[in-house]
């Protein structure tokens, strides 16, 4: 199947890889699909990206010290007792342990302990439901305010291994690069990204520093009309635009627009 024809399924299959429920045969025909589509490899990489940086959002949400010192005490008390009241009843006493049994002074106290037990649950569970609540509308937020994916390349090596995954948002005017591969530049190399329009000599869209997610400034035009990106090995700082790349070309790959 060719999941480029299929978008909202693509999306499915690439939000299931990314959170890991894609399992056993369906996950390894994904991947072999991944390694010949370029759309699905973009598409998995996309919601790769969109978990780390959930995972990178959330915080961790205990309840307060003092809950858990009261239901502590609480537990601690209620073994006290029990353990009285066994020390009271003679190991061979039948008719006493039936009393024990009938006892309604101890079942009352079991009951007020574990019915103190039950509020401080209830109490803790509301407290972590609200923050939880207030962190999810927080999280919410963010992603409304995540940067539109209008267009996408996986930049491959000569043995077509994803090295660069780029994405375009049109309303924020950005490039992102994200390294996906384990190339690093000399130090007094740097790594140039370039538009290839047909007809047209290459263009530059920046040089690229050494962080794993990198930024660049570009207009929709200069990556609409360019049907290739490539990245180019050049002198440390890059070479200008007008004498086109001087270096080997690293990674090359072709823009698509996502449907996702």
């Amino acid at each position: 199947m060719d999941l480029r024809q299929h978008p909202e399924l693509l999306d499915r299959l690439a939000s299931a890889y990314a959170l890991g429920t894609l399992r056993g045969g369906a996950r390894r025909r994904f991947e072999a699909m991944a390694r010949e589509q370029a759309p699905v490899r973009a598409a998995a990489l996309i919601w790769q990206s969109r978990i780390a940086s959930l995972n990178e959002l959330q915080t961790a949400a205990e309840p307060a010290t003092a809950v858990w010192t009261r239901i502590d005490n609480l537990v601690q008390a209620d073994q006290a007792a029990q353990a009285m009241a066994q020390a009271r009843t003679p190991a061979r006493a039948p008719r006493a342990l039936a009393d024990w049994w009938r006892n309604l002074a101890l079942w009352r106290s079991a009951a007020a302990s574990g019915l103190a037990v039950a509020v401080i649950a209830v109490s803790a569970s509301v407290m972590l439901r609200d923050r939880l609540g207030s962190q999810i509308a927080g999280l919410q937020a963010q992603l409304q305010a995540t940067p539109q994916v209008g267009y996408v390349a996986v930049l491959t090596d000569a043995q077509s291994a994803a090295s660069m995954l780029v994405t375009f948002d049109p309303k924020a005017r950005r490039l992102t690069l994200q390294r996906v591969g384990d190339y690093r530049e000399a130090d007094d190399r740097s790594l140039q990204l370039w538009a290839l329009p047909p007809g047209a000599p290459p263009q530059s869209l920046g040089v690229l520093g050494r962080d794993k997610l990198l930024r660049l400034v570009a207009g929709e035009a200069d990556v609409q009309r360019s049907p290739t990106l490539a990245i180019s090995l050049e002198p440390r700082g890059g070479v200008p635009s007008e004498r086109g790349p001087t270096g080997p070309v690293l990674f090359k790959g072709a823009v698509i627009q996502p449907q996702l």
